[in-house]
């Protein structure tokens, strides 16, 4: 397919943007369209999946065909095998009638099944065989019936991850990934992003007949370098709640105007915007994990800074009492302990001198909470405090605590997925890393995830 081609089937299902990768992807459905060959789009929420199963109908021989779009994960799992392949009278309770499914009605047309991530193991058998031999059997039939019916599946989920972990059917998968289209992510195309924040706030504004919105500079790259995890959708709702509040502005919206209609949870950290192409990796993937590692790093050294001035402060006296510093910083200690043990800041106490002056060992120094020693205040019996300096603590701590980024990151993880139920997609979310990135963690560490 040539370029004019292209962008004649963006102009006419409203594409906007030129990222090569935009365009491979369109290239490649309009190149399959003309076959009845399965396909597979894959590609974030967001990201527009459903305007490619429509440039696949459209410019295929079944064009003048019924299109169906149907949401797998909207339909309950009881009823899903009905909605899909139809039920008899009586089948079950509530069948008042016999009821012609979606494969029969859609007869010689084409289905769009997005989310088929989350179709059920069964229902997942019922569809194979449609795609196998163009046979299904109504729900609470033995007549088993054919239909000519064209399956163009989305997810954006990773399905071999789902096979994996026996959530999705295998046979399934390989047949349904006949052809595979990626949708990049919006934060993974460029210049379209300033594109289509144009269109959606002239649309917007011819509607409502206000005036179009201008970005300064310094807004358009606050706006290129937000990752937009809500990809299209996020960006339209932004423009559209932006072109409201601000109408009345008349200047262009410069940067800190429009980072305030931004998430700050999902802005890009200082960090990534010094480093955005480390390693010459521009992938979006790439850009979570370091983050994610940056933010590991900084909340580290911030605890190691504070427990440095904390034994100093009971090393040194600092006319405090030894129990009072630790209470005050009970918090500190506890948050470098895995979740439900406090055990350490009651431990440490049980270091500090006895009443008597002499050191504490009823606790075995070698005992430590999530990779941290107690910290041992070494006094003789008349409180003077020997052989032990701030500077050597501070030292052997730095060290101790340099070598901890990856329990640090295992401990995220771990907290993570119990805050979310185990559940991988939003623990994922939390963290601010991809799915993909967040399994492969999984397997590095050896979670276990029961």
């Amino acid at each position: 397919m040539n370029n004019q081609e292209i962008q004649s089937v963006k102009q006419r299902f409203g594409i906007i943007g030129n990222a090569p990768a935009l365009n491979y992807a369109i290239n490649v459905g309009m190149q399959v369209s003309a076959t009845d060959l399965t396909v597979l789009i894959t590609g974030e929420s967001g990201s527009g999946k459903e305007s490619f199963s429509k440039i696949i109908h459209s410019l295929s021989a079944r064009k003048h065909g019924q299109f169906i779009a149907i949401n797998c994960g909207a339909i309950p799992e009881g009823t899903i095998d009905s909605e899909l392949f139809g039920h008899e009278k009586g089948s079950f309770t509530g069948a008042v009638d016999a009821r012609k499914g979606y494969f029969e009605t859609t007869n010689g047309g084409t289905i769009f099944l997005d989310e088929i991530g989350e179709m059920p193991l069964g229902t997942q058998a019922r569809l194979l065989r449609v795609l196998e031999n163009g046979e299904f059997i109504r729900v609470g039939s033995s007549k088993t019936q054919k239909t000519d019916v064209r399956v163009v599946a989305a997810t954006n989920v990773n399905l071999m991850d789902a096979v994996e972990k026996g959530k999705f059917r295998e046979d399934l998968y390989y047949r349904l990934n006949t052809v595979p289209i990626y949708v990049p992510p919006l934060r993974e195309r460029g210049t379209d992003i300033e594109l289509l924040f144009r269109k959606f706030t002239t649309d917007f504004a011819e509607r409502y007949r206000i005036k179009p919105l201008q970005l300064t500079d310094d807004a358009k790259e606050t706006l290129m370098a937000f990752p937009f995890p809500g990809n299209i959708r996020q960006l339209k709702n932004i423009a559209e709640q932006i072109s409201i509040l601000e109408s009345d502005q008349n200047k262009a919206i410069d940067g800190p105007t429009l980072a305030k209609y931004l998430p700050q949870s999902q802005q890009p950290s200082r960090t990534m915007a010094l480093f955005p192409y480390a390693n010459g990796s521009t992938h979006a993937e790439s850009f979570s994990e370091r983050e994610l590692l940056y933010k590991v790093l900084f909340d580290m050294r911030r605890d190691v800074n504070e427990l440095k001035k904390l034994v100093r402060d009971v090393l040194v006296g600092n006319e405090q009492d030894g129990r009072q510093i630790l209470h005050t910083h009970k918090d500190l200690f506890d948050s470098i302990t895995p979740d439900g043990d406090n055990r350490a800041s009651s431990d440490v106490t049980r270091f500090l001198p006895a009443n008597n002056g002499s050191l504490r060992t009823d606790t075995p120094p070698s005992e430590t909470y999530g990779g941290h020693p107690p910290v041992q205040i070494f006094e003789d019996v008349d409180g003077d405090i020997n052989d032990v300096t701030v500077e050597d603590v501070s030292h052997e701590t730095e060290e101790d605590d340099s070598l901890s980024l990856e329990r640090q990151e295992k401990e995220m993880i771990l907290k993570a997925l119990r805050r979310n139920n185990n559940k991988r997609k939003y623990a994922a979310q939390a963290l601010g890393i991809s799915e993909r990135t967040l399994y492969r963690k999984i397997k590095q560490y050896e979670i276990d995830e029961e």
